[in-house]
């Protein structure tokens, strides 16, 4: 079993910069894809951003040039630095991971969630 453990949600004017972190542990033979996605009440849950294990970073168009994921493998760790914040990224924020268990099999994870809110 995989878990996820988010942090670095909270409350940013516009403008302004948060930092999110997703570790993961458990039980797995490696991580693959490593990814954010959020959801704003009364929306679906939309990506954010998701990165490889080989480092190569895919974007919403809404946050491409303000969002940056990054990772961190010897920690079990993806980073989401989030600037120039708008009140429009304000949503629930999730991590999520595709493990390899073992020959052939991978599983899917999700963090429990942090809010984040940008308000004047």
């Amino acid at each position: 079993q995989v878990q996820l453990v988010e942090s670095g949600g909270g409350l940013v004017q516009p403008g302004g910069s948060l930092r999110l972190s997703c570790e993961a542990s458990g039980i797995f033979f490696s991580i693959n894809i490593m990814g954010w996605y959020r959801q704003a009440p009364g929306k679906e849950r939309e990506l954010v951003a998701v990165i490889t294990g080989g480092s190569i970073a895919t974007y919403a168009e809404s946050v491409k040039g303000r969002f940056t994921i990054s990772r961190d493998n010897a920690k079990n760790t993806t980073y989401l630095q989030m600037n120039n914040l708008k009140p429009e990224d304000t949503a629930v924020y999730y991590c999520n991971v595709e493990t390899k268990l073992g020959v052939g099999r991978r599983a899917t994870s999700w963090g429990q969630g942090t809010q984040v809110t940008v308000q004047s």
